[in-house]
C-alpha cells in the first residue's frame, strides 16, 4: 500500500472508531433531556431603585449615588424571597420551598450581562428541589449572564406575605431583610396593584401589590447593603416548560 493510501486508511479508520465509540457510550454518560416542570410562586421583592422600579419598563435602573466626576450610577441591588404555592420538576414537588435571591443588575442589563447574585436556600429545601428550582429560575425567569453568580451556607427564611405588611427575615435578620408597608398614598385601605406588566421572563402574573420598603438589607459577605423608603412590591407568578419550548 502506498504512503498515500494508508494515510488514507489510518483517517477513515480513526473516525469510525470515534463514532463506533460514541454509539457505545453508557446512556447515562448521554445528556439527560429536562423533565416536565411548572412553577407557581409569590415573591416579597425589594430593590434600590425608587418606587415604582424602572427595571419592569425599561432595562435602566434608578441613579444611585453620584460616581465619578459627578455622574450618577446606576445599580438595582435587590433582594427577592421565593415562597414556592404549587409545582414541579418532573416527579419533584416544589411546593413550600423558599429561597433567597441578593444581587444587582448593574447599570444596564439589556445586553444581558448582570453584575452578581446569591442564592441562599431554607435548610428544609431537599437537594432535588434545589436543582429543579435552580433549572427554572436561571434562564426561563431570569435569563442573564451573570459575573458572579454564589450559592450561600443554608440559613432559615421567614416569609410573611401580605397586602398591608410584607416581611422576609433571612438567619433572622442578621443575613438579610425585607420590610415592606401599604402603599401611602393608596385612597383606600385596599392594596394598590400594577396589572398587565411583566414579570422578568415570567408569562404570567397576578400584578404586582406595591409596597414601599421600611427596609431592605443583604447582610452577608463582600456585598453588603441596606436602603430604606425604596421600591418594594408582593408578586404571584406562574410559568411552565411548555412557555419555554413556545
Amino acid at each position: 500500500m502506498s504512503k498515500g493510501r494508508l494515510s488514507l486508511f489510518l483517517v477513515v479508520l480513526v473516525g469510525v472508531s470515534a463514532a463506533v465509540a460514541i454509539l457505545a457510550s453508557p446512556a447515562d454518560q448521554q445528556p439527560k433531556a429536562t423533565p416536565e416542570w411548572s412553577l407557581n410562586a409569590t415573591v416579597i421583592e425589594a430593590c434600590s431603585c425608587s418606587m415604582f422600579c424602572p427595571c419592569y419598563f425599561s432595562t435602566k435602573p434608578s441613579p444611585g449615588q453620584a460616581g465619578h466626576e459627578g455622574h450618577d450610577m446606576h445599580y438595582c441591588r435587590f433582594n427577592i424571597v421565593y415562597k414556592v404555592n404549587k409545582g414541579h420538576f418532573g416527579s419533584v414537588d416544589l411546593a413550600g420551598a423558599k429561597l433567597w435571591i441578593a444581587g444587582d443588575l448593574g447599570d444596564d442589563f439589556g445586553d444581558g450581562q448582570t453584575e452578581w447574585a446569591e442564592v441562599t436556600f431554607d435548610p428544609a429545601v431537599t437537594k432535588e428541589q434545589r436543582d429543579g428550582l435552580a433549572t427554572i429560575l436561571v434562564g426561563p425567569v431570569y435569563p442573564w449572564k451573570w459575573k458572579s453568580f454564589t450559592v450561600g451556607s443554608d440559613a432559615a427564611i421567614e416569609w410573611q406575605g401580605g397586602t398591608d405588611r410584607a416581611i422576609a427575615r433571612l438567619d433572622a435578620g442578621k443575613a438579610g431583610e425585607i420590610v415592606l408597608v401599604h402603599n401611602q398614598t393608596a385612597m383606600t385601605a385596599e392594596p394598590s396593584v400594577v396589572k398587565n406588566v411583566k414579570y422578568f421572563a415570567a408569562p404570567r402574573n397576578d400584578g404586582f401589590v406595591l409596597m414601599p420598603s421600611e427596609v431592605e438589607a443583604y447582610r452577608r459577605g463582600d456585598n453588603k447593603f441596606e436602603y430604606k423608603g425604596t421600591n418594594g412590591f408582593m408578586l404571584t407568578l406562574d410559568i411552565n416548560s411548555k412557555d419555554v419550548k413556545k
